[in-house]
Formats: C-alpha cells, sequence, structure tokens
C-alpha cells in the first residue's frame, strides 16, 4: 500500500502533502484495517511537513513524495532536485528556525539519506502502533 506524487515545489505543496499523507494514512486504517495511532498520525504529518519543507526551502524544481506501509511502519520518502545530503546541526538553544531535521530524527525509527543520479531521496520509518506512554506502563517496577 503506498500513495505518490509529485508536488510543484510552491507554498501550497506542504500542507498538500500533509493532507496527502493524512488521507492515505486514513484510509488504509478504513479500509485495509491497518491500526494507525493518533500518534503515528501526528508524527507522519509533522516528519512530512519537515522533508517538504526542506525540499522546497533547498532544492530547485518538484519534489516527489512518498508515503508507504512497510510492516507495522509507515515510510515517508522525499526526493528533491539538490545533491547535497543534509547534516543535522549541533544544538544551540539559541539558534532561531533550522531545527526541523533534528526534530525529524528524533521521532522517527530509521532515518536514510540517499545520494541519486540527479538529486537526493530521503527515507524516514514511523512506527504506526508505538506508544511510548504505554510502553513505560508495561514495563513494572524498576
Amino acid at each position: 500500500m503506498r500513495v505518490a506524487a509529485a508536488l510543484e515545489g510552491d507554498g501550497a505543496c506542504i500542507a498538500e502533502a500533509r493532507h496527502l499523507a493524512a488521507d492515505f494514512l486514513t484510509r488504509v486504517q478504513t479500509l485495509h484495517g491497518v491500526p494507525v495511532t493518533a500518534r503515528a498520525m501526528d508524527l507522519t504529518q509533522l516528519v512530512v511537513s519537515e522533508l517538504v519543507t526542506n525540499a522546497r526551502k533547498y532544492a530547485p524544481g518538484p519534489v516527489l513524495l512518498e508515503v508507504r506501509i512497510v510492516d507495522e511502519a509507515v515510510e515517508v520518502e522525499v526526493w528533491d532536485s539538490d545533491p547535497v545530503l543534509p547534516v543535522a546541526r549541533a544544538a544551540d538553544p539559541g539558534r532561531v528556525g533550522q531545527h526541523g531535521l533534528e526534530i525529524v530524527m528524533a521521532v522517527v525509527q530509521k532515518f536514510e539519506v540517499r545520494r541519486e543520479l540527479v538529486g537526493k531521496r530521503i527515507t524516514a520509518r514511523i512506527a504506526l502502533l508505538a506508544d511510548p506512554v504505554g510502553d513505560i506502563t508495561r514495563r513494572g517496577p524498576a
């Protein structure tokens, strides 16, 4: 199960990408019975938003987005035309903005960047069922 789109790279593409991801996850849950937690829905939209924002900001031209279900996770893949690989910056509480990559890396299970013949492809994997609060309560007393 997957959905893909070529986004124009204009200001509306970020919201369009978020809606595409949310609609896809709603459909796979409703039509195919794939369980999707509210946390997974929110994190997927956040990751899509951050990755598409970065692609739009740093790469000219269109952005390709693919969202797919893999095992018990959702994978978000974004391609853009800029061959420069992103690098997470060192923490700096005084820095305004430019925290998107750090945010993405903090909330995903897997993060991968590959240089392509043209541009680069970023893949992020988010658990569909992860519930960190539930995980803590199931551990029992220390």
